[in-house]
């Protein structure tokens, strides 16, 4: 026997999948295609009781399927929403994507409108045959809020064609050396920035990767990414600022004051992002506004969005991607007494793999505390008391923290290693 046959063996008797049975798996259940899914999420504002209503805006296929192709149905991170993929004739649950929606937060704010709908979006792999796609939003107690169950065919004639596209110019900044289909590719995209200023963008689309790539485990692990810039122009240069009156023209509307919080720089133009991210079979999406203002923000599995004309863009890029790419938390807090913050019900365990409340036993992570690389310490999730970081100090936390502490690292490193190997 030879060993390749008896390491297959030894992981059918032990219950872990082969590369190559994973391989068979994905192209039993999914087409090497993308299908992309535009998603409508609105409700109502409520801190107490939020709910939430999901429809489906369209869908377009895209050429190619560039995300993973193991550990179909056991996503490494619950999220906040879910989509899961079923076969229609069998049943059989075949592929589960989790992430999070700017919508949710917003479902907790004190917004005085009450009521808003925003986009949301999701790459998954091209089912081969008829299928029910549920998607699900949870709030921060874990409780759905919200679900809704779509039709999947493939002859659909009414699902766009991606290929029709165009897609915007594109340069490799970085290529992994590791084979295509083993690795994360990321897309870099330009937001502000007029055509006159797109060599500005590829050096600071640049310098976010060198960024990136200078943080382990990205730096040990950095032959498993690509990192492609993307040139998408803007009519007008800079990003919108409701605070001062000023709104623009740009690619993806960006803008301040998110929730009416001055360095909240969001985009509300989540179908155009993930078209982009479809069109360049990418998974990944880092935007970087033309801004000198300080501010950003990322979210789970969503997007990075990053002003990389401030001085600190350097080390906000690593930490806006921490959140989207690996699903970490804020480790900072406000040390205000009484403040109340709605974002972390302390009697909940938080999903993200670097804060917790200390309410399962052993903790999140023990092991690196009995190994003596990291603790317990109070102060995390915007909350000074009742919940725990790993470290005192960690990019997580403070703009000079010089790295991710060991508990981020090692979540971005199986991160890294969920989407990369069987």
């Amino acid at each position: 026997m030879t060993t390749t046959r008896l390491a297959i063996l030894i992981a059918a008797l032990i219950g872990l999948s082969s590369p190559s049975a994973a391989a068979a798996d994905f192209t039993h259940w999914f087409a090497d295609s993308t299908l992309k899914l535009d998603l409508s999420l609105s409700g109502t504002v409520s801190p107490d009781a939020p709910q939430g209503r999901i429809a489906l805006a369209g869908m377009t296929r895209f050429r190619g399927w560039h995300g993973r192709r193991a550990h179909l149905t056991d996503p490494l991170l619950r999220g906040a929403a879910e989509i899961v993929v079923t076969d229609r004739a069998t049943g059989d649950t075949t592929y589960c994507h989790t992430f999070a929606t700017l919508f949710q937060e917003w479902l907790v704010t004190d917004d005085p409108v009450g009521e808003r709908s925003m986009e949301a979006a999701a790459l998954i792999p091209w089912p081969r045959r008829e299928a029910d796609i549920h998607v699900s939003l949870r709030d921060n107690r874990h409780r759905i809020i919200g679900a809704s169950t779509f039709t999947f065919d493939p002859s659909d004639i009414l699902i766009a064609d991606g290929e029709a596209l165009l897609p915007p110019p594109a340069t490799y900044l970085f290529r992994g050396e590791r084979d295509d289909s083993a690795k994360i590719r990321v897309a870099i995209l330009a937001e502000g920035y007029t055509p006159e200023r797109m060599d500005t963008f590829r050096s600071r689309a640049g310098e976010a990767v060198d960024a990136i790539l200078s943080h382990e485990p990205f730096t040990s692990l950095a032959d498993r990414f690509d990192f492609i810039a993307i040139e998408t122009p803007s009519r007008q240069s800079g990003v919108s600022l409701p605070a001062h009156g000023q709104w623009l023209d740009t690619a993806f509307g960006s803008h301040f004051s998110t929730f009416y919080s001055d360095r909240y720089l969001t985009s509300p133009r989540v179908w155009d992002i993930f078209s982009v991210l479809g069109a360049e079979g990418c998974s990944h999406a880092i935007v970087l506004a033309d801004t000198p203002v300080y501010g950003g923000g990322g979210i789970y599995n969503f997007y990075t969005l990053t002003a990389a004309d401030n001085e600190k863009f350097d080390v906000v890029t690593p930490h806006e991607f921490g959140h989207s790419f690996a699903g970490l938390a804020d480790e900072y807090f406000y040390d205000i007494p009484d403040m109340l913050d709605t974002s972390y019900p302390l009697d909940i365990e938080p999903w993200e793999p670097n804060i917790t409340a200390r309410l399962t036993t052993p903790a999140k992570w023990q092991d690196l505390i009995d190994q003596g690389r990291a603790a317990l310490v109070e102060g995390a999730g915007y909350r000074a008391r009742g919940l725990w970081r790993g470290a005192d100090d960690c990019r997580m936390r403070t703009n000079h923290a010089p790295d991710f502490c060991p508990v981020c690292r090692r979540a971005i490193e199986r991160m890294i290693r969920f989407y990369t190997e069987p």
